[in-house]
């Protein structure tokens, strides 16, 4: 599985999340009733905002010189933990109160936004994932450290630009849909929602082993061998 698709999936569980995937009627409903476009235009801040973090993020190790080896060693064991603060209810607690600062913080210049315009809910989707930072922090911070493994521009823009739109692909179906369709997925989410996250938090804890192993080169050099030479080419350039 690709990084990207990773972050897709990981995109599409922040928004899932038991304390988030309620609150998206309130949220995306009331962007709604003010414009019509206001929900994509959320989705696009928020796939904006996620695609300009993972180009930053991608270039900042490189322009640092930073070592590979120890990036990835690092980057192997913040998966593992991630995993594991997904495993366990305590540690998932732990990690919200640790975080809940930065979404306070992030709430509160959501707050000023004039959200009567269209570029005020493409501002507000950008802050989002800030806000619902102590649900979304675990499945978030994995998307940044696949990133900071891979240390490539391209890379992490499309990486994070998939985490983005994964998670406003639920805000934007919420936007639109009927209450009673809402109201009937709501009940499947929420009833599947952490087996989900802790079926992720096992996936990376075993990503985690494999960067630390080196599996998951050997694996990528398999791939890029039955990969067109063009696309290659694509992929490394930047």
């Amino acid at each position: 599985m690709g990084p990207w698709l990773l972050a897709i999936l990981a995109g599409g569980l922040s928004t899932l999340s038991p304390c988030v995937f309620p609150l998206l009627p309130l949220v995306a409903g009331g962007s709604l009733q003010r414009h019509r476009a206001g929900p994509l235009m959320m989705g696009l801040g928020m796939v904006t905002a996620f695609a300009v973090l993972g180009l930053l993020l991608g270039t900042a190790g490189p322009l640092l010189g930073l070592n590979d080896v120890r990036l990835r060693q690092f980057g192997g064991g913040i998966l593992l933990l991630l995993g594991a603060v997904l495993l366990l209810p305590g540690l998932r607690d732990g990690f919200s109160r640790w975080i809940s600062p930065l979404a306070n913080g992030a709430n509160r210049w959501s707050a000023r936004l004039d959200t009567a315009s269209l570029a005020g809910y493409f501002g507000l989707g950008a802050v989002l994932g800030l806000v619902w930072s102590p649900c979304s922090g675990p499945l978030l911070i994995s998307a940044l450290t696949l990133v900071a493994t891979e240390g490539h521009a391209l890379q992490g823009t499309v990486t994070l630009a998939a985490f983005g739109l994964g998670a406003a692909i639920p805000l934007v179906l919420a936007a639109y849909a009927s209450r009673a369709a809402f109201l009937r997925v709501r009940e499947r989410v929420l009833k599947h929602a952490y087996r989900l996250q802790q079926g992720f938090g096992l996936l990376l804890m075993l990503l985690g082993v494999a960067i630390l192993l080196g599996w998951d080169k050997r694996v990528e050099a398999l791939l890029v061998g039955l990969m067109p030479d063009q696309w290659v080419s694509l992929t490394t350039r930047f």
